[in-house]
C-alpha cells in the first residue's frame, strides 16, 4: 500500500438554507504512506473540519475518505470509534493532556483503554518518553512542564498504540519559533523511526522547512499548484 489517506469529492456543510456553510467543497487529495505532510490555510478555510472528517470525529456530508484500506463512510459509530483507537493518534494545538494524572499516566492511558498488560505498557511507555526526550519527567503533572513539554508529551501519547496514523491540529500554535522546530524536527524524526504517516493542519511558516509536501486549502479547497 503506498497511499495513506484517499479523499474524494469530500463535502461537509453545515446548517440549511441561507444559514448554510460549506465548509469543505468537492475536496480531492492523496498522502503518500510514510510522509510527514502539512495542510495550509487561514483561520476558516476548512483545515480543522478536514482533520475531523479523517479523524471519524466528523462525518461527512458527502464523498468518501479511505485510510490505509479503511472506508471511513461505511463504518457505524462502534467501528469508528475501535478503528480510531487503533489506527489514529490524535495531536492538539491546546495539548489535551489529563491535569490530574502525572506524564507516565497521561501516556498509559490509551494502552489501559486497549487492555495491554502492565509489563507491555511500562516497556512501551518508557520508550515512547525517551523518544520525546521526557523521562526524567514520567511523575511530573502537566503543569509542572513547559508548553514544549506538554507538546512532546501530547505527541508520546499519539504514538504509544503505534498507530498507522498521526492527525496534528495546528501542533506548534501555542509554541514560540525554537520550540516549534523542535517540535517539527520530532515529527520527522518519528516518521522515520516509527513509520507513522503525519498529516499536520498549520498556519505557520516553518513548517516548510520540515514537511515532505504542503496543501493549500482555501474556503474548503484544495488549491491546484
Amino acid at each position: 500500500m503506498t497511499i495513506a489517506i484517499k479523499v474524494t469529492d469530500l463535502e461537509r456543510t453545515y446548517g440549511s438554507g441561507e444559514q448554510q456553510v460549506r465548509a469543505l467543497k468537492k475536496l480531492n487529495m492523496e498522502v503518500p504512506v510514510g510522509q510527514f505532510m502539512a495542510i495550509k490555510g487561514r483561520s476558516g478555510s476548512g483545515k480543522t473540519t478536514l482533520l475531523n472528517c479523517l479523524g471519524g470525529l466528523d462525518k461527512p456530508t458527502a464523498g468518501n475518505i479511505e485510510i490505509f484500506g479503511s472506508e471511513l463512510t461505511q463504518l457505524n459509530d462502534d467501528q469508528l470509534t475501535k478503528w480510531r483507537r487503533e489506527k489514529v493518534g490524535f495531536i492538539f494545538q491546546s495539548f489535551g493532556l489529563l491535569p490530574t494524572l502525572s506524564a507516565f499516566e497521561n501516556v498509559e492511558l490509551m494502552l489501559r483503554i486497549n487492555g495491554v498488560p502492565f509489563r507491555q505498557r511500562q516497556q512501551r511507555i518508557d520508550q515512547c518518553l525517551g523518544l520525546v526526550g521526557l523521562n526524567k519527567w514520567s511523575t511530573h503533572r502537566p503543569y509542572e512542564l513547559s508548553g514544549g513539554q506538554q507538546q512532546r508529551l501530547a505527541i508520546a501519547r499519539a504514538i504509544v498504540t503505534k498507530p498507522q496514523l498521526i492527525l496534528a491540529d495546528e501542533p506548534t500554535g501555542e509554541l514560540d519559533t525554537e520550540t516549534a522546530g523542535i517540535i517539527l524536527e520530532l515529527f520527522q524524526n518519528i516518521v522515520e523511526t516509527e513509520k507513522i504517516t503525519i498529516f499536520a493542519s498549520t498556519h505557520d511558516s516553518l513548517v516548510d522547512e520540515y514537511v515532505d509536501g504542503v496543501l493549500q486549502l482555501h474556503d474548503g479547497e484544495i488549491l491546484k499548484t
